[in-house]
């Protein structure tokens, strides 16, 4: 008994077809780098024009480095106010006690609390600059042709 001829096969007798058609390639701007508009109105335009929602969002980021600089404030006043403190109970060693709490405890902590502010600051303003960015045109995305 003879096979059948499977569907995805040619008979044998039929005749071969052309060589598949030549792929043309197009050339244009990437996709990446077309400009599409906003789906939303950009916050930047908000604050420029000085709408509610601009206010809203100028009074966050004001609000939370508000935040940010008396929690730095509160600690540096708590560890400068307890400095007499402890100078007061100590008098009987008050000479190099003072001077051990003033230049290897002191500083030091300030140095961390000025640290911990400047960071929480630059984080504020890398998020507020993320709300009012166009994502069309974050930092990254642009190539440069070449």
């Amino acid at each position: 008994m003879a096979d059948p001829p499977q569907p995805h096969e040619p008979p044998p007798h039929a005749p071969r077809s052309p060589s598949p058609p030549r792929r043309e390639v197009v050339t244009g701007v990437p996709r990446g780098m077309r400009r599409r508009p906003p789906a939303h109105t950009p916050a930047r335009s908000e604050i420029s024009e000085q709408t509610t929602l601009g206010a809203t969002y100028v009074r966050a980021l004001m609000r939370s480095q508000l935040r940010a600089g008396l929690g730095a404030l509160s600690v540096l006043a708590l560890l400068v106010g307890t400095l007499p403190v402890l100078v007061a109970l100590s008098r009987s060693a008050s000479g190099p006690l003072v001077w051990v709490t003033l230049g290897l405890v002191a500083y030091p902590v300030m140095w961390l609390i000025a640290r911990w502010y400047v960071t929480r600051a630059e984080r504020n303003e890398a998020d507020f600059t993320g709300l009012v960015m166009d994502p069309a045109e974050a930092p990254g995305t642009h190539r440069v042709p070449g």
